[in-house]
């Protein structure tokens, strides 16, 4: 059966980093729908007639557009969203390894993992791409629920064996065999990817890097992820315990920890070396605007965006916001204090296509391109009485969304379909 979803559908034929943002972007009447993949785009009349046996769900003039893509986020961390007044390595301490210690329990891991998850539909994010814990059970507890909703996700144990507490850390050793077996279970199961990941340089020894850079080069089809260059008291603990190192950047590439398939989070206070060595392995950062600001990282400079794959991410629980809408509006506020009013088709394709570029997915997930999985946001585009009297003088598109990207949040999904299924509110 073919279901043909009526809107406003917003689709992303250019990357508005390369092309003027208004010319990125075609507004369609339709989408259509069949064994959960997008099977095409384009005016009523016409999809009616391509498709002329569909069942219609018409949702008026509200906004269609590929589900959110969550490029950065540590679910075990959600309990401990919008904790107060701590920056990075402080928070690690009170708040972050206090809350993953918890997380041998497989009982705890499923019911938080399921929680982050309704969550995040609820908002509108249908892909998101986690670190887990150190614990085996926290890895298969986030693919178990992602499975039980069919959603497309990206998780790994998160592998540390110093600078941490003594119940959190690992070896190298176990680091690499319960990646490795870890990988093997949860790799292409379902819509699940298994992503390798050592938490940061300051928590692995030279050896637990060199090991799990060990096992990426077994595996190069799967993704890496780490945090770099977040804080600048971080880069200068990184300078102490690599003191070889040219730059943190450096404390990866030396462990084969650089590639094209890694995704370097924050990378907030780059090197003009490292700027350019990212560049040419074709690796991705990503952007997780609101944790930067909640626990004063600094500001990241999306001038990155014209030379490498850039993600957008809610980072929780650093960040403060389950809502990529709300990631999206301050990731426009990080822009205008460095110079740039980032435009709406920026922001939208950075939440979709973007974050799904860098997840090396654009080919399934990100996009209304055919073909393409049938994961969606139905947004409201005057779900508050604030919202709704700005849009309603809108002159365009960009100018009715762009009030909700600034001020919406749940209030403004009005739906959510996974692979092609709407998911109950």
């Amino acid at each position: 059966m073919t279901t043909l979803i009526l809107g406003r559908v917003l689709a992303f034929p250019s990357d508005p980093f390369t092309t003027p943002p208004q010319d990125a972007a075609v507004l369609h009447e339709a989408v259509a729908v069949a064994d959960g993949r997008i099977a095409g785009t384009g005016a009523l009349d016409a999809m009616r007639a391509r498709f002329p046996d569909a069942e219609e769900v018409d949702h008026g003039d509200a906004l269609i557009l590929p589900g959110f893509v969550d490029a950065h986020m540590h679910y075990p961390q959600t309990e401990i969203i919008a904790s107060w007044g701590k920056r990075l390595i402080d928070w690690l301490n009170t708040y972050t390894f206090p809350a993953e210690a918890r997380f041998h329990d497989p009982t705890h891991a499923a019911e938080v993992a399921n929680r982050s998850l309704t969550l995040a539909l609820a908002h509108g994010t249908t892909s998101l791409c986690s670190y887990c814990t150190i614990h085996p059970e926290s890895v298969d507890a986030w693919f178990a629920a992602a499975g039980a909703r069919n959603m497309a996700v990206w998780g790994g144990k998160t592998c540390m064996d110093r600078n941490a507490p003594d119940d959190l850390r690992d070896t190298a050793q176990t680091a690499h065999d319960q990646s490795a077996a870890l990988l093997a279970r949860w790799h292409g199961t379902g819509r699940g990817r298994y992503v390798i990941t050592p938490r940061f340089s300051p928590t692995s020894t030279p050896e637990q890097l060199a090991a799990l850079g060990a096992l990426w080069a077994e595996h190069p089809d799967c993704l890496m992820q780490t945090h770099l260059s977040e804080q600048t008291d971080e880069i200068a603990w990184v300078r102490d315990l690599f003191s070889q190192a040219r730059d943190y950047l450096d404390t990866y590439e030396a462990h084969g920890l650089l590639g094209e398939r890694g995704l370097y989070g924050h990378a907030i206070h780059l090197e003009q070396r490292e700027r350019d060595r990212l560049a040419e392995t074709g690796a991705a950062v990503v952007h997780c605007p609101t944790s930067n600001t909640f626990i004063g990282s600094g500001l990241f400079d999306m001038g990155l965006a014209r030379r490498m794959r850039v993600g957008l991410a809610t980072d929780t629980g650093g960040g403060s916001s389950f809502s990529m809408l709300r990631t999206m509006a301050a990731a426009y506020e990080i822009a205008q204090l460095r110079g740039e009013a980032l435009h709406p088709a920026k922001l939208l394709w950075l939440a979709t296509e973007g974050s799904a570029r860098a997840l090396h997915a654009a080919d399934r997930i990100g996009t209304l391109a055919e073909g393409s999985d049938a994961d969606l946001v139905v947004l409201d585009l005057a779900s508050t009485p604030a919202i709704a009297q700005r849009s309603h003088h809108a002159a365009d598109i960009w100018e009715a969304v762009f009030p909700t990207i600034m001020m919406g949040d749940d209030r403004a999904v009005a739906a959510v379909y996974v692979a092609g299924q709407r998911v109950p509110r």
